[in-house]
């Protein structure tokens, strides 16, 4: 085995690792929250270490820079997408599991992005 096919089965195999923690993560957490969080993460870095890998194991070819156009795609897209995600469902009113039962969790959602107030007639020129 060349040194190349070596960093590929590396990569590749971790990237498998932190898709697998992710995948048990939507099974094992316990809220919403907590599942888009551990997918937002390890899906990102596990599908941008296992397309790193393919590139390496490809060499210098046309498929090679598809490969890394998808890896910049998930990179910008796959974040945004989580946070998206996530802010929708706190819009929404879904509160996480521990402010469910307990005090602390805000009314409606629209209080929680509200601007803070701000003092309008005071002030210096």
């Amino acid at each position: 085995m060349t040194v190349a096919q070596v960093i590929s089965v590396i990569l590749v195999l971790a990237g498998s690792f932190f898709l697998l923690v992710g995948s048990i993560g939507v099974i094992r957490l316990p809220d919403f929250y907590a599942r888009t969080h551990a997918t937002g993460k390890s899906d990102t870095l596990g599908l941008m270490l296992a397309l790193t890998g393919l590139a390496v194991h490809e060499g210098l070819t046309v498929n090679t820079a598809k490969l890394l156009l998808a890896i910049v795609f998930v990179a910008l897209t796959n974040p945004v997408g989580t946070h998206a995600l996530a802010r929708a469902a706190y819009n929404s009113g879904l509160m996480p599991w521990f402010l469910k039962d307990g005090e602390g969790a805000k009314a409606t959602s629209d209080e929680a992005w509200e601007e803070p107030e701000t003092d309008q007639e005071g002030g210096g020129d």
